[in-house]
């Protein structure tokens, strides 16, 4: 199995979105999410991701901290939970996100569903106004199909930088990327591993025993093909080197068109309040 370093050329410029971040969902020891993000950093990851949700959100910001990385450098997100997206508790809560990471800004924030307290005018109207502060650089969505897509870019001032959604090749979101594309927004992949379900489908199996590197590289390697930002979650070192050696994956055509045509559609993250 390759846990080749790639090459600097393969990393993307911390101004931008890198296409290969560190997910933080369900890590919710405090050690070993500092560790995983500190880890990361360290190996030449520049984009990490977290939520409200996820209550690790002081974790994240103390590997950030211990990681011998600037902060400007690092690609920091974070998402706005159900409850808090009326005006004044978005306001009050991205604070608190900020006071828990340990930073004066992230460089994106989301709304986490277009569910419960989300009111397109009222949440986005905070939104802007932390982005007016400099306390958010960018603002995304996650979650949203595209009538939601279309909504929120009609409302927002600011442009509609990225939605998060659940993405791997056992729910490619064909239909859903193009309809993103279409209104100049970023795709970016959480679950990009299908939640461990990639390592048991026979055409990633092929692929990567063709390249002699793993199924996880080559879920993730699709994705980039695709222009996807992928985020998979991971702790043990071993896991985020493998991830990171994705970068240096290329796959041709015919790989490409195997993993397209798997025909078998899982969907891992499915709760009653989705707008599907």
């Amino acid at each position: 199995m390759s846990h080749q370093v790639p090459d600097s050329d393969d990393v993307p410029e911390a101004d931008a979105m890198p296409m290969l971040g560190l997910g933080t969902w369900q890590n919710d020891d405090p050690d070993d999410c500092a560790d995983a993000v500190e880890t990361a950093l360290n190996m030449g990851y520049r984009h990490i991701d977290t939520a409200q949700a996820y209550d690790n959100e002081e974790a994240v910001g103390r590997g950030i901290q211990n990681a011998d990385v600037d902060r400007e450098d690092v690609f920091l997100a974070t998402k706005v939970w159900i409850d808090n997206l009326s005006y004044d508790d978005v306001l009050a809560t991205t604070e608190e996100s900020l006071d828990k990471l340990g930073v004066d800004y992230v460089d994106l924030l989301y709304v986490h569903w277009p569910s419960r307290e989300y009111d397109p005018e009222e949440t986005f109207r905070a939104f802007d106004e932390l982005v007016d502060d400099g306390k958010v650089e960018r603002i995304g969505i996650s979650n949203f199909e595209p009538e939601q897509v279309d909504e929120a870019v009609e409302t927002a001032d600011n442009a509609i930088f990225a939605n998060q959604i659940e993405l791997h090749p056992l729910l490619p979101q064909k239909e859903l990327r193009e309809h993103c594309a279409d209104r100049d927004v970023e795709i970016v992949a959480y679950s990009p591993l299908a939640r461990g379900e990639v390592f048991d489908v026979p055409e990633l199996s092929d692929v990567a025993e063709k390249h002699g590197v793993s199924e996880a590289q080559v879920s993730l390697a699709w994705l980039r093909e695709k222009g996807v930002t992928a985020i998979p979650k991971a702790t043990g070192e071993d896991h985020i080197s493998d991830n990171w050696a994705s970068l240096s994956v290329e796959l041709d055509d015919e790989d490409v068109e195997k993993i397209d045509g798997i025909d078998r559609t899982e969907r891992q993250v499915d709760p009653g309040f989705a707008p599907w």
